[in-house]
């Protein structure tokens, strides 16, 4: 009988891209990882990874198997959804979702409704991992977290698979952080065109703030000029306190900035992103995924 639990280890590095990340994603050793999926081969008899360069890549074996399982991974989820509801007329909601969330959310919005699920419901498990918007869609995808919550600014795309459903939470908005001496400080708003000349910190060119920075200036000349990069916000905030660049801060997870830097929004365009939470459609019914993201919409209302 085919291990369901290596068949997920295998659809993780078919995901994540190797072994390590495959751990990693999981919450595995490396080790624990490639045991499962040899354990696979010997079960399945068939080769289902190679070795492509340092890494590996899935035989055509492996990646049929990873696509057929699909449909019967989602078909126990819905049982399980199924066994759930007819266990739940003691309104006891019992079970594990796992979460994936990009870092200011965690601090602005999960945390709270951790803290209120664990209050309503101690015999519900929600662990989580930190990842990025496309990190999370992969994730949740794949059957290696239950629930994600993403961002997506303006006009950058957020490629979402068909069986994945998102529900709206609500809106952020960033605003350019200055220091209180910068001779725009004073302005109530502030055009691209304005910010042309400025040196910027930014995020990572992979991810999708930065991609919304230089969206922002299309059609600006030579902008953004962007001198200092850093995945951590209070990073930025902390370069435009000090007066060395100038950044773009959603709100969310933000915190008192004091009064050393000013917070002006951005128009034409505004930058706005939509915080969306995303699962998967087969868990529709599941008591434990609905209670959790009914406490997600919950609490966004009062954002």
């Amino acid at each position: 009988m085919i291990d369901l639990d290596a068949v997920l280890s295998l659809r993780a590095v078919a995901t994540q891209g190797s072994v390590v990340a495959a751990a990693t994603a999981l919450g595995y050793t490396p080790s624990a990882v490639s045991q499962q999926v040899k354990r696979l081969e010997r079960e399945t008899g068939i080769a289902l990874l190679e070795r492509a360069g340092r890494g590996v890549i899935l035989t055509e074996a492996g990646t049929r198997l990873v696509v057929a399982s699909t449909p019967i991974l989602a078909d126990l989820e819905r049982l399980r959804a199924d066994l759930q509801l007819a266990a739940g007329a003691d309104d006891r909601v019992v079970g594990e979702i796992r979460l994936a969330a990009f870092s200011t959310v965690v601090r602005g919005l999960v945390i709270p409704v951790l803290d209120d699920l664990a209050a309503r419901h101690p015999d519900l498990s929600l662990p989580l991992r930190e990842s990025e918007p496309w990190e999370t869609i992969a994730l949740v995808a794949s059957g290696q977290r239950d629930l994600g919550i993403v961002h997506r600014w303006g006009g950058v795309a957020l490629a979402m698979p068909d069986h994945l459903v998102s529900t709206p939470l609500f809106t952020d908005v960033a605003d350019v952080i200055l220091h209180r001496d910068h001779p725009l400080a004073g302005r109530s708003v502030l055009h691209p065109e304005e910010l042309a000349g400025e040196h910027w910190v930014a995020t990572f060119e992979a991810t999708i703030c930065r991609q919304w920075l230089r969206r922002l200036f299309d059609g600006v000349p030579n902008a953004p000029r962007i001198v200092h990069e850093s995945m951590e916000f209070q990073n930025h905030l902390e370069l435009a306190r000090a007066g060395r660049a100038v950044a773009l801060v959603p709100r969310l997870g933000r915190g008192d900035l004091g009064p050393d830097v000013v917070a002006i929004p951005t128009a034409d365009p505004a930058s706005t992103r939509d915080v969306l939470a995303v699962h998967r459609r087969s868990q529709e019914d599941s008591p434990a995924l609905r209670t959790v993201l009914d406490a997600f919409v919950e609490h966004a209302r009062d954002m």
